[in-house]
This record gives C-alpha cells, sequence and structure tokens, in this order.
C-alpha cells in the first residue's frame, strides 16, 4: 500500500453474470508475473471468491474490483525476503445500467493531456496518480475523459479506458497494445464483438486531428462498455451525436462476451 506497490482489475457485473472474468485474470496473472508478486490463492479459489463477493452483496449489475499487493512487512523499498502472502481485497457495488445507457445515448466529451506516465503502463497497477490528476482536469473542463498524448502527437488512451476511432470508411482503428498502452479486456472483447459485425479493425495510431475528422469515436473499458464519444478537446465529432457503429458494438456487446454465472 504504502509504495504502489500492487495490481488490480475491474470486472462488470451485467445481468447477474460477471463478465470477462477469465480474461481478466489472465491480465492479472501477467501484471503479477511482470512484479514478481505470487498469487494470493489458487486461481479457482480466487474466481469463487469474485463470485461470492457479487453474491453476498446482492450485485446484479455492477462491478467486482480485485487488488493484490505485495503483502506486510517492515518497510522498505526491496522485495521482502523471505517473501511473504500477498494481501488480496475484493469489492463489489451497483451500478445503474439506466444511467450508463443514458450517458451512452448522450455521448461523452474527451479532453487530452500530454503523456506523463512511467512506461510500464502494460502492467495494470494500482499506482495511478497521473490518471487521478488527468480525470479531475477533463472534468474541471466539462469533459468525462482525459486521453494522454504521445510526443508525436499520437493518442495513447484515456485515463480509464482504451481509445477508438472509426473513419470515413467505417474501419475501427486504435493503438497496438505493444506501444505504451494497458490491453484493456473489453478492448479485446470488441474484436470479437467487431468481427461478428464483419467490421474491420486497424491497430496503428492516430492524432487529434485525426480523431477530431472521425467519422465516430469511442472509448472502451470494463466500467464503460463501449461509449461513444461526441467532442474532443472542443472539437464535436460528425453530426454530434453518438454514432451507429459505437451503438451497435455497445448493444452486440453482452452476447458475444464470456459470462460467468454468479
Amino acid at each position: 500500500y504504502q509504495f504502489a506497490d500492487g495490481v488490480y482489475e475491474v470486472c462488470e457485473v451485467a445481468r447477474g453474470f460477471i463478465i470477462d472474468m477469465s480474461r481478466h485474470l489472465d491480465r492479472l496473472d501477467r501484471s503479477l508475473g511482470e512484479l514478481g508478486i505470487a498469487w494470493p490463492m489458487h486461481r479457482s479459489a480466487l474466481e469463487t471468491v469474485m463470485r461470492e463477493v457479487v453474491r453476498r452483496n446482492g450485485i446484479r449489475n455492477g462491478m467486482v474490483y480485485l487488488q493484490v499487493t505485495r503483502g506486510v512487512a517492515p518497510r522498505d523499498h526491496v522485495f521482502p525476503n523471505p517473501m511473504v502472502r500477498p494481501a488480496l481485497v475484493v469489492t463489489a457495488k451497483r451500478t445503474s445500467p439506466e444511467a450508463a445507457a443514458a450517458r451512452a445515448a448522450k455521448g461523452i466529451a474527451v479532453i487530452t493531456v500530454p503523456e506523463n506516465r512511467w512506461e510500464r503502463v502494460d502492467i495494470k497497477s494500482v499506482g495511478l496518480l497521473p490518471n487521478v490528476l488527468a480525470r479531475q482536469i477533463a472534468k474541471q473542463e466539462g469533459a468525462q475523459e482525459a486521453w494522454f498524448v504521445d510526443d508525436d502527437g499520437f493518442v495513447k488512451e484515456g485515463a480509464a479506458t482504451n481509445a477508438w476511432i472509426i473513419t470515413r470508411d467505417g474501419i475501427l482503428v486504435t493503438r497496438p497494445a505493444e506501444f505504451g498502452i494497458l490491453r484493456g479486456v473489453t478492448r479485446t472483447t470488441v474484436f470479437d464483438v467487431a468481427s461478428s459485425l464483419g467490421l474491420a479493425i486497424e491497430e496503428r495510431p492516430f492524432s487529434i486531428e485525426e480523431a477530431q475528422q472521425a467519422r465516430e469515436v469511442f472509448i472502451t473499458a470494463a466500467t464503460t462498455l463501449v461509449m461513444p464519444v461526441v467532442t474532443v478537446d472542443g472539437v464535436t465529432i460528425a453530426n454530434g451525436e453518438p454514432g451507429s457503429i459505437s451503438l451497435s458494438l455497445r448493444h452486440t456487446f453482452f452476447d458475444i462476451a464470456e459470462k460467468t454465472m454468479v
């Protein structure tokens, strides 16, 4: 806790199912491995804990959050020796599908900020101070998300989301996961959803200007699924309304995503 020496995952809970649990736990495994932190318990036991936390809290629609830190030991910058048992926290909370649907029907605003995070954003670390500050700037400017932009003017990702555009030709574009972004689980599932709808995807960087001139813009995350964006840095996207392709991806997502019964 004192050094942000830990990782986390957030899974959507929808209609009584935990969404994409396997992919989230696969990513947790990778994050733990990159930091040299052991699993706090067997994977199957953690799955049971997640389901029980959701069930006992009566969550039908919401999210389940899990956080694993290195463990309790005398304060020091080096890893405990001998190793200690990692600490685990699992919580769940309700969300409103109706409120989320209303946001999607209206669309959200995004601003951009210079990239100022460490290079290992591929690890889902609990060290999120730059993300917190970016989101606060977004709120102060009347927006709902902030995109980090690299030194070349290309969009990387949001403070808590992955960034997408749809070109005039109807091609979905998102930055490659190998280049300075988190490999979002919802992002990965959108590849499957897009395939089911016959949509093409290009993994390449895109600029702020290309986003502002795009046919559609949207973000993805477990907490937002597919959320249409209608302005970027105050510039209106297309006609200022959520696009039909973004909404189709959103409406089809549940049918395609992996669902684990609580």
